[in-house]
């Protein structure tokens, strides 16, 4: 509504010059309710102002008569003005037959009401400026019919069309019924327009500009005493009357339309009605087009009564929006005024102050272990903060940076325990075996303690899955008494979860070694960082690179992180490292790291490990109680053997708690479990319960309870001792399944051309066997033909063999053919198992010379090492794991290079136990050991 009253290119006006007359007025009940319910003061007598109004229903003849004479009595006095904004004109206007047509493209111009349009054609505004100078200033206002092909949304648009229209086109697109307009004023293009009267189009005369002729309009002659068109009429004042309490520009338009236009007669009031109220153009158009009085008076009436409910929905969201804000304005309010309160009374502080109260209370305790440089960060952080607004992006960026720089432990120290026996009773009651792990923390501890303090050092455990590196680090924690923290970094690709987000990112955060600090409490916690052989490398970076700085002992002491922008020192933090594979972690971190390889556990740790841990733990968990359960130790080494052949206990964990979790189903189905307690049953379904026992305790009431109990336990103890679990070897098939790994050692005596090779993987030491045989003979037919996936190394590694046994035999038997005439078949089991690495050189030589020879090696052999061209043995790795793997195979000759003495002496006792190990340099030595095995037998 306030849009549409205010917008001057689009809205009707009226024109303001005012007219004085008479004294004398001709009254109607139209005005004295207008009067009534706008609240007028009756201003026309002391401004000598006369103001005429429709007449009286029952006297039109005499209102007509009296406004006549009151114009003529206007006429004949000095300075005297015109009665009307219709300005009397020669000719008048019922003389206009033929008009210019104007579009008008909003609204129709109603009779009584002015609008300015603007006027862009040239021709037109020459031709209107023309009519005016000839005292003829009349044209043809006709409404603006809408585009049927295309969609103009904004007026730009419809001004656009409306310029682009001419002739033909533009009388199609107009309206037939429109009004005759007076030109009031012309100013540059925009032309002022007062309505006269209605107007119909009857043909084109001109084109350019378009002039066309036109048939006055009257309205149908009406009955004004009729009851019907009374009562439309006071329903339209009515209607009027509530809008007008409504809206003051309402008011502002009968006020003006009743001083410059005349009488409100029944078709003017229906005219003002649909000229001021909102409507569209098509139901504007529609009461103009409208010559019957009563049902224009009706399209009026049904215009004012939406425009009176869309006043009344107005009003509602006006009231809803304005009691919104003043609710919250007022809280608000309240709120300022109830912190001015508190502060004056000293009862609370604001945000601000309590917040810089509650960081300098964090580094109060520690102000002079807190570096001097982090001190003067944390001072103009606080004073930054006082000077920022709290409902600023700015202030939650420096209060989150304040809450990480204080509530770091700048120095403060968990303090350790050097006591080496009590770190060792902890190693040994969290761990079997391991006894190079456990020596080189008891050195650490050691040094701690002749130094008083500890250096953090960086300690990297490698091994197979399974083999405790994780739970070695929290028992090393525990033996330090350190706090103890864990981040894995397997797959970890982004630079940032090491060194920290910039702060001008959203979100941002520090890396994971202050999270650290901040959930330990201390400067010097053991770091366990998991799996650092498998790093991501992403699009963020390189984390291999980033932990360079974290890792190394000379430069973390001065540890940077980007989030927090000062140095940390996390030279006292031992770090602890898990990998399964170094091969895997880039040389220069490798470098900065002191390895501790752990190769896995042989049959007999593997079995005091269940007995002593597993076990245990295995029971709790499935609440079996021990006189339940009883494991052979038959039993305990046949699932060694033959379910958890690997180096790790992992799986040998599950297998047992698989085990317990089927006792413990057993024990529930068979009735060993107790049952709810006596206690628990209702005590009026006890009495119905009848039984000999009942009997007795009526007829003995002073002990039936007792006895009773004593009987039930007695019962129930001797039930779950009947029920006791025995697991042997015989029925461990019906817990576990069945065996998963049958013995790696095929052949009791292994046949010509077949050798056993010792091999290291990921999972720990495995045997191998090297198969060689005869395809195809034939002079000149020599030939190696090898299969079993194996890589470039390997394969490599057979061309040698091959030429290292031909020179063998041309050494031992030059007569013998073998090798030059015999197409040979070389392979190594199991076929879908990859297979890589120069350590089964030695292995394949002695292969293709059992074959050339057509002896079979010695029983209970097993070999390892990398052969040259020259016969030379050169050394390999993971002699532990080869060795554990030739005792779970129950091999009892191994043959190592000469160069690994050093590696086998370095192993436990229990690991060497029953091997007849020999070191060989030259292949000569493995022929002698190999193959004159005859010499030595009885």
């Amino acid at each position: 509504m306030l849009k549409l009253f205010t917008s001057s290119a689009s809205r009707v006006h009226h024109l303001t010059p005012a007219i004085r007359v008479g004294s004398s007025s001709v009254e109607s009940p139209l005005f004295k309710a207008l009067s009534q319910l706008t609240g007028w003061n009756r201003r026309s007598a002391s401004l000598g102002q006369r103001v005429f109004f429709c007449s009286e229903p029952t006297d039109g003849e005499a209102a007509a008569e009296a406004e006549a004479k009151a114009v003529e009595s206007d006429s004949e006095g000095s300075d005297s003005k015109s009665s009307s904004a219709i300005v009397p004109t020669n000719p008048r206007p019922e003389d206009c037959l033929t008009v210019l047509a104007l579009p008008v493209p909003h609204r129709p111009l109603f009779p009584g009401f002015y609008m300015p349009i603007y006027v862009k054609d040239p021709k037109v505004l020459a031709a209107l400026q023309e009519s005016r100078r000839r005292q003829a200033p009349y044209a043809g206002a006709f409404l603006l019919k809408d585009d049927p092909s295309t969609d103009s949304s904004t007026s730009s648009d419809a001004e656009k069309n409306i310029n682009e229209l001419k002739g033909k086109d533009l009388l199609n697109r107009l309206h037939e019924v429109g009004t005759l307009a007076q030109i009031s004023s012309i100013q540059g293009d925009q032309v002022i327009l007062v309505g006269h009267r209605r107007l119909r189009i009857t043909e084109m005369v001109s084109e350019e500009p378009l002039t066309v002729k036109v048939d006055h309009l009257k309205d149908n002659p009406f009955d004004m005493d009729d009851d019907v068109i009374k009562a439309t009429s006071f329903e339209v004042i009515s209607t009027l009357r509530d809008v007008l309490k409504t809206s003051s520009l309402w008011r502002d338009h009968v006020q003006t339309y009743t001083q410059h236009i005349g009488d409100f007669t029944y078709p003017r009031l229906a005219d003002f009605g649909a000229a001021i109220c909102g409507a569209n153009k098509h139901q504007t158009q529609e009461v103009l087009e409208e010559l019957d009085v009563h049902k224009r008076l009706r399209l009026t009436l049904e215009l004012m009564k939406k425009e009176m409910e869309i006043s009344k929905i107005q009003e509602t969201i006006a009231k809803a929006i304005e009691e919104k804000i003043s609710g919250e304005q007022r809280r608000y309010l309240l709120n300022e005024q109830l912190k001015a309160i508190k502060k004056e009374l000293g009862v609370e502080t604001d945000d601000k102050s309590a917040l810089s109260a509650k960081f300098r209370e964090r580094i109060e305790p520690n102000k002079e272990k807190i570096p001097a440089h982090v001190l003067q960060v944390i001072e103009e952080e606080l004073t930054k903060l006082q000077l920022l607004e709290a409902s600023s992006s700015e202030f939650n960026v420096t209060r989150n940076y304040l809450d990480w720089l204080t509530i770091i432990p700048w120095g403060n120290y968990s303090d350790e325990n050097f006591d080496v026996v009590r770190a060792q009773n902890i190693l040994d009651e969290d761990h079997y075996g391991l006894s190079d792990v456990k020596e080189r923390i008891l050195e650490f501890i050691a040094v701690g303690r002749l130094r008083g303090t500890s250096q953090g050092k960086i300690i990297c455990l490698s091994g197979p899955p399974g083999v405790g590196k994780t739970s070695i680090g929290r028992s090393i924690a525990r033996a330090l008494n350190r706090k103890f923290f864990r981040f894995s970094v397997g797959g970890l690709a982004d630079v940032a979860e090491i060194k920290g987000h910039r702060r001008t990112y959203v979100g941002a955060m520090p890396g994971k070694m202050v999270q650290c600090l901040k959930s330990v409490g201390t400067a010097n916690p053991l770091v366990l960082i998991d799996e650092i052989d498998k790093l991501g490398r992403g699009h963020a970076g390189d984390p291999a690179s980033a932990l360079l700085e974290l890792l190394d002992p000379e430069q973390n002491a001065n540890f940077l992180d980007h989030y927090l922008d000062v140095t940390i020192d996390l030279s006292k933090v031992l770090f602890v490292c898990t990998a399964n594979v170094i091969d895997m972690i880039p040389n220069p971190l490798l470098d900065r790291m002191e390895v501790i390889s752990i190769a896995g556990y042989i049959t007999d740790e593997k079995v005091h490990i269940a007995r002593d841990y597993l076990e245990k733990t295995a029971r709790g968990d499935c609440g079996v109680k021990p006189e339940q359960v009883e494991v052979s130790d038959a039993a305990l080494l046949s699932l060694i053997e033959n379910y958890c052949r690997e180096a790790g206990v992992r799986n040998l964990q599950k297998q047992i708690e698989k085990i317990y979790r089927k006792i413990a189903l057993k024990l529930v189905r068979e009735g060993a479990v107790p049952e709810e307690p006596v206690a628990a049953i209702d005590p009026e379904e006890a009495e119905i319960v009848e039984s000999p026992e009942n009997d007795i305790a009526k007829e003995n009431p002073g002990s039936s309870d007792s006895s009773l109990d004593e009987s039930n336990k007695e019962a129930q103890t001797e039930k779950i001792a009947i029920e006791k679990v025995m697991i042997d070897e015989s029925n461990l098939a019906d817990y576990v399944g069945k065996p998963v790994f049958h013995a790696e050692k095929l052949y009791e005596q292994t046949p010509v051309g077949v050798v056993m090779g010792l091999a290291w993987t990921s999972m720990g030491g495995s045997t191998l066997y090297i198969e060689t045989t005869v395809v195809e003979e034939g002079e000149g037919k020599g030939a190696l033909n090898i299969t079993g996936q194996l890589g470039d190394v390997m394969k490599e590694s057979a061309q040698i063999a091959h030429t290292v046994a031909r020179k063998i035999m041309l050494e031992k038997e030059p007569e013998n053919q073998f090798f030059a005439n015999s197409k040979l078949h070389l392979h190594v089991p199991a076929g879908a198992t990859p297979k890589d690495g120069p350590s089964a050189g030695c292995t394949m030589i002695t292969s293709l010379l059992s074959l050339a020879t057509k002896k079979p090696v010695r029983k209970d052999l097993a070999m390892t090492g990398e052969v040259t061209l020259t016969g030379r043995i050169l050394p390999i790795g993971g002699v532990k794991e080869k060795t554990i793997a030739a005792r779970r195979s129950q091999i009892k000759t191994i043959i190592f290079p000469e160069a690994n003495r050093r590696d086998f002496d370095e192993l436990a006792e229990n690991v060497k136990e029953g091997l007849e190990v020999h070191f060989v340099d030259d292949y000569a030595k493995i022929f002698e050991l190999a193959f004159g095995y005859d010499k030595q037998e009885d």
